[in-house]
């Protein structure tokens, strides 16, 4: 990044040269990046896009960064977040509701809730952006935010923006097409059904007491939520299969590699303990994956992205 792309930057977008990306994900880990570029809405966002694009600068969206594992040297790209912790942009219009994609999901179920315009508490206390919920087609209890996105807007690599149905991202289990094009979810319209406000409450209390009992405070133990994606079933009338169920029964339980080791409650979880480095997760998942192939003969998919260089990152 030179003085004179830095002068170009739209307003509200701010700049940390050198960035620890650490700093920037749930994991806490990560080496530097040239520069991070904060951008507060989708238009800032969209304009520091053009920008780079049009001067030949490599970068890359984040939002909150809860499914990200970046390598300890780093990236060689400049970094751009899309992520609102403090300002949720989202808009009620009857049950359709316009969210940006730097909102957070939590917040979203929070306050969808709180007017009783639909039942989305099965995303109450997952972490991450709507926008990145969407690219992933995030959910929980058997749900999937797929299932409620009436609309994107989108915006590519050079800075072109589109809308699209949701019937054009091709939902499926924790994927959307969104995952091989690489746009980002500016902002999303969903469509959702009227619900009963204090019902809705106590689903979202009782849903946020189960993952305070079976999950981890990222923020008090690093981590990045489930590693591996469940497993398919091996027949249309069969569920998917917790990946924590295999690993359990392969004897990871009591993995550790360095400062990475599983939390004790879930067999799918890393915590980055206090010394962690980004190759010690990335070295336990290595070892996750042989323990489940040695006993069950098949390998597990990441559910982290891995940013950055690892040693053996297109083994699996």
């Amino acid at each position: 990044m030179n003085d004179t792309l830095l002068k170009q930057l739209p307003p509200g977008a701010t700049v940390v040269p050198d960035a620890q990306l650490r700093d920037y994900t749930t994991f806490q880990l990560g080496g530097a990046c040239p520069a991070l570029i904060d951008c507060p809405d989708a238009e800032s966002l969209a304009e520091t896009v053009k920008l780079l694009h049009a001067a030949s600068v490599g970068f890359l969206v984040i939002g909150q960064g809860s499914n990200l594992l970046v390598s300890d040297a780093g990236m060689d790209r400049v970094v751009l977040r899309y992520c609102a912790e403090s300002a949720p942009d989202v808009q009620f219009e009857g049950c359709r509701v316009r969210v940006s994609g730097n909102t957070l999901l939590d917040d979203l179920a929070q306050l969808a809730i709180g007017r009783g315009v639909g039942d989305i508490s099965f995303c109450s206390g997952i972490p991450g952006t709507v926008g990145g919920a969407i690219a992933g087609n995030a959910g929980a209890f058997g749900r999937q935010i797929g299932d409620v996105v009436e609309s994107v807007q989108l915006l590519d690599a050079g800075g072109r923006r589109r809308e699209v149905s949701g019937d054009e991202l091709g939902f499926e289990y924790r994927s959307s097409v969104l995952k091989q094009t690489g746009d980002v979810v500016l902002g999303a319209v969903l469509k959702l059904k009227p619900e009963d406000i204090e019902t809705m409450e106590a689903e979202r209390e009782r849903i946020m007491e189960l993952r305070r009992t079976m999950h981890p405070d990222w923020r008090a133990m690093p981590c990045a939520g489930s590693v591996f994606r469940n497993i398919e079933p091996t027949s249309a009338a069969d569920r998917r299969q917790a990946a924590g169920w295999f690993l359990e029964d392969a004897g990871a339980r009591d993995f550790r590699v360095g400062g990475a080791r599983l939390f004790e409650k879930h067999a799918n979880i890393i915590i980055a303990d206090p010394g962690a480095t980004a190759c010690d997760v990335f070295e336990l998942t290595e070892k996750m994956i042989a323990a489940v192939h040695e006993k069950f003969g098949f390998e597990l998919k990441r559910e982290i992205k891995l940013l950055g260089v690892f040693s053996t990152t297109n083994s699996h």
